[in-house]
C-alpha cells in the first residue's frame, strides 16, 4: 500500500483534504466514491525538496518540524520498545497526529516499510525531515537489534536540542522585541512629530543648536532618501551572502570565528557539543568508529572546523586514537579531549561522549544567556539616548523662544 493525499467535495458541496493509504490512485478514487464523496485530487503523499541536489519536486510540501520530528521519535521509540511491528507502530504514530503533512509523510514510510525495504532506507526517502544521522541511527539499531533503544537516544538527543534552540529563542525574544519597538517609536518621532516641530523652530529665525541643526538633516535626509537607505542596507546584505557562498571565503571567516574574544568560545563549544553527541549516538548504536566520524563531521556547521574533523578521521582510520586526532584538530576543549580518552581506555566511549556533550551544551547556554541579559538593558540605555537626543533636539530652541518673550 501507499500513502495519499485527497481533496474532495463532501454531500454538502464543502472541500474536504485528507491522507489514506490505497494500493493505487484509481483505488483510492472508488472508495471516496463509496463514501458518497467526490474526489477532486488524489497524489502520493511525497515530501518536496528541490535543494537536496537531484532536482526533484513532489508534491508534499512540508517536511516535519523540530517538534514533531521529536513527537515522532518518542512515540515510535515506545512504541517500538512494546514490541508493536514497525508497521503497525507507524501506523499507530501516523493516527496519533493532527497534522495531516505529518500523518502523510508517516503513512508515505510506512508504505515503504510494507514493500519491504527497512526503516532506515524507508526514512531516507525524505531527507528534509530525517538527517543522515537519523537514518543512520537507525540502520544500526536494525542491523543490532536494538531499535527501540537507539530510538529512545535518539529521542532524548532531539529533545535536548530542540530545548536549548527554544531556550535561546525565549531569551532572544524580549530583546529583539524591544529593539522592533525602538524603532517603530524612533520612526514615528521622525516622521509625524518632528517636521512639524521643526517647522516651527525655524520659523523663528533663531540660530538653532547643533544637535537641532543635525536633526533637522537626518530628517530631511530620511525623507528625501530612505529608498536609497533600504538599497544600501539591502546592497549590504546580498554582497555579505554571495561573499559568505564562496567555499575559499566562508572558509577563511569560519576559522576567523575561534579568534573572535566571546564569539570564538560560543562557537567552539557549539560545534563542540553538536560534534560529541552525535558521536555518542552513533558509538552507542554500534556504528563504527570512522563511520561515526564521517557522519558527525557532517553535523558541524562551521566549514573550517569540519574540513579538520574530515582530516582527523583519515587520521583515525590509519590507526591513530580517537583523542589523538581531536588533539591535533586544535579547537576542542581540553575536557572533551581528556573524557575521550578516557572513554577509549574505559570501554565507554559512548557515555563519556554524551556526558561531554551535555556539559559543552550548558556552557554554550550560560553565555548565550549572560550576553542576551546583558543585551537588554544596552537597547534600553540606546533606545533613552536616541529618545532623549530628539526631545533636546526640539526642547532647547521652545525654551529659547520664550526667553526672547
Amino acid at each position: 500500500m501507499a500513502a495519499f493525499e485527497y481533496v474532495v467535495l463532501d454531500a454538502k458541496g464543502k472541500q474536504n483534504k485528507g491522507v489514506m493509504e490505497a494500493d493505487s490512485a484509481r483505488q483510492l478514487r472508488q472508495q471516496l466514491r463509496d463514501q458518497g464523496l467526490m474526489p477532486l485530487d488524489v497524489s502520493p503523499a511525497k515530501e518536496s525538496d528541490t535543494s537536496n541536489g537531484r532536482g526533484l519536486n513532489f508534491s508534499f510540501s512540508r517536511g516535519l518540524s523540530a517538534l514533531d520530528r521529536v513527537l515522532f521519535t518518542r512515540q515510535l521509540s515506545t512504541l517500538v520498545g512494546s514490541s508493536l511491528p514497525i508497521e503497525e507502530a507507524l501506523g499507530a504514530v501516523a493516527q496519533q497526529t493532527e497534522k495531516q503533512h505529518v500523518s502523510a509523510l508517516i503513512l508515505g514510510v510506512r508504505a515503504k516499510v510494507l514493500e519491504g525495504h527497512s526503516l532506515a532506507n524507508s526514512l531516507q526517502e525524505y531527507p528534509g525531515s530525517f538527517s543522515n544521522l537519523y537514518c543512520s541511527s537507525v540502520a544500526a539499531g536494525e542491523q543490532s537489534g536494538f531499535l527501540d533503544r537507539v530510538l529512545e537516544n535518539l529521542a532524548d538527543y532531539l529533545e535536548r536540542q530542540f530545548e536549548s534552540t527554544r531556550s535561546v529563542e525565549m531569551a532572544l525574544f524580549y530583546p529583539v522585541a524591544l529593539l522592533v519597538l525602538a524603532f517603530v517609536i524612533v520612526g514615528a518621532l521622525m516622521v509625524y512629530i518632528v517636521p512639524d516641530m521643526i517647522s516651527v523652530i525655524e520659523g523663528t529665525g533663531q540660530a538653532l543648536p547643533w544637535f537641532t541643526v543635525l536633526l533637522i538633516s537626518m530628517t530631511n535626509g530620511l525623507r528625501d532618501y530612505w529608498w536609497l537607505l533600504l538599497g544600501v542596507i539591502a546592497g549590504i546584505t546580498a554582497v555579505v551572502r554571495w561573499l559568505l557562498s564562496q567555499p575559499n571565503i566562508r572558509l577563511r571567516w569560519d576559522r576567523q570565528k575561534f579568534k573572535l574574544p566571546l564569539f570564538g568560545r560560543i562557537t567552539r563549544s557549539a560545534n563542540a557539543a553538536r560534534y560529541a553527541n552525535t558521536l555518542a549516538i552513533l558509538t552507542g548504536a554500534g556504528v563504527p568508529v570512522v563511520e561515526s566520524m564521517n557522519i558527525a563531521s557532517e553535523v558541524v556547521s562551521n566549514t573550517w572546523l569540519r574540513r579538520k574533523l574530515q582530516e582527523a578521521t583519515q587520521t583515525v582510520s590509519e590507526g591513530i586514537s580517537l583523542k589523538v586526532a581531536l588533539e591535533q584538530v586544535g579547537q576542542f576543549p581540553p575536557m572533551l579531549l581528556h573524557m575521550v580518552g578516557s572513554g577509549e581506555q574505559s570501554g565507554e566511549l559512548d557515555s563519556m561522549l554524551s556526558r561531554v556533550a551535555n556539559y559543552q551544551q550548558a556552557e554554550v547556554e550560560r553565555i548565550v544567556s549572560t550576553v542576551v541579559k546583558l543585551f537588554e538593558p544596552m537597547m534600553l540605555l540606546i533606545m533613552g539616548g536616541v529618545v532623549l537626543f530628539i526631545v533636546m533636539a526640539i526642547l532647547l530652541p521652545i525654551l529659547s523662544m520664550n526667553q526672547l518673550v
